[in-house]
């Protein structure tokens, strides 16, 4: 199976509401999908803020990653938070999750990140078999969030 990838544009967006849905479903997220398509149109444009692909295996799509930069005096400069990867039922199980965790650590060095980031739930072990065995460990800072309204 060819995984390929390709960079999400204006044209994608009622393919990536449909799939943000299903994700989101998976535990009972919320999901504004006027703002949420908003927010695709500003980051599509403005190229520093992040990078955003389709997945593709064998031509068909079966999910999307959404990186998004952070500027980092610590760490030296721009680091990236794997804000979305949404991979579909029929496309786990096949390689393709750690074929893309891969494609995004490649990026990442191209675009000059000093360091990948992610957050997973607690509950989802296969997601962090998967992010363990592609090189990313434990944080040991406790993850804080306040959130602005």
């Amino acid at each position: 199976m060819a995984t390929t990838y390709k960079p999400i544009s204006a044209s994608d967006l009622d393919l990536v509401m449909a799939m943000m849905r299903e994700f989101y479903a998976i535990d009972g997220y919320p999901l504004d999908e006027r703002r949420s398509r908003q927010l695709f149109a500003e980051f599509i444009q403005d190229e520093t803020l992040g990078k955003c692909w389709l997945i593709l295996a064998d031509g068909d799509v079966v999910g999307y990653a959404i990186l998004t930069f952070i500027f980092s005096f610590e760490f030296g400069g721009k680091i990236a938070f794997v804000d979305e990867l949404y991979l579909s039922d029929r496309a786990r199980g096949k390689g393709i999750g750690r074929e893309t965790v891969s494609f995004i650590k490649k990026e990442a060095k191209l675009l000059d990140v000093k360091m990948l980031y992610l957050e997973v739930e607690h509950h989802n072990t296969l997601a962090q078999k998967l992010y363990l065995s592609g090189g990313f460990s434990e944080h040991k800072r406790k993850f804080m969030q306040l959130r602005i309204d």
